[in-house]
């Protein structure tokens, strides 16, 4: 029988970050595009009034072991991006500039290295009384990618879209869901806590 620690796997201690808030956005306008705002009020629900809000959602594209549209849970209750990915992504694209606002960002966080490498069951707590849990990394999509270029005001929407997915790759930020509710504001403290983490070798 396989033991599945007699293969050495390497284990990770659990640890500590910090970083602070940057940026707040919602998506209120009907589609996943999103506006800056001074605080965001969150409930188990996730942001209220935001696109992506809901205890469930639909599934898509990026969950083919259901058929499209069946009811899910909704572990895509926010978007949150780091400002120096970001600027990675728009230089490797050739862009002067990546808004969050135009790929669905809800949140900037800077001082958090490889942000978009955070592991799933990472606690985001904020100063205000907030807790995050993150589910894992949002995979860039075309769609997300088409907006940059309507947004930019690229010749080619199409091209831009490919070269969005190619590109941010690993750091196209994290989706998260609300584990303690209450308000967010601008600027605020948060401290990260990474669980153990360690490679499953059956």
């Amino acid at each position: 029988m396989n033991d599945l620690f007699s293969t050495g796997p390497e284990i990770l201690p659990a640890r500590k970050l910090s970083g602070r808030v940057s940026g707040l956005f919602e998506a209120r306008a009907g589609d996943f595009v999103t506006a800056p705002s001074a605080e965001i009020r969150v409930t188990f629900d996730g942001i209220v009034g935001d696109f992506h809000a809901g205890p469930t959602r639909k599934s898509g594209g990026r969950e083919p072991w259901y058929p499209r549209g069946t009811e899910m849970r909704n572990e895509r209750q926010l978007s949150i991006l780091a400002p120096d990915e970001l600027v990675q992504v728009a230089a490797g694209m050739g862009l002067a500039e990546l808004r969050a606002e135009w790929i669905g960002g809800n949140m900037l966080i800077d001082g958090i290295p490889s942000l978009s490498m955070l592991p799933p069951r990472t606690l985001i707590f904020f100063e205000g009384g907030v807790t995050l849990k993150v589910d894992g990394q949002n995979a860039p999509c075309k769609i997300a990618g088409r907006s940059i270029g309507e947004h930019a005001g690229t010749t080619d929407h199409t091209a831009t879209a490919l070269d969005f997915v190619r590109v941010s790759r690993r750091m196209r930020g994290i989706v998260a869901w609300v584990e303690k509710p209450g308000t967010i504001g601008n600027g605020e403290k948060v401290d990260v806590r990474i669980p153990e983490q360690w490679i499953y070798r059956p």
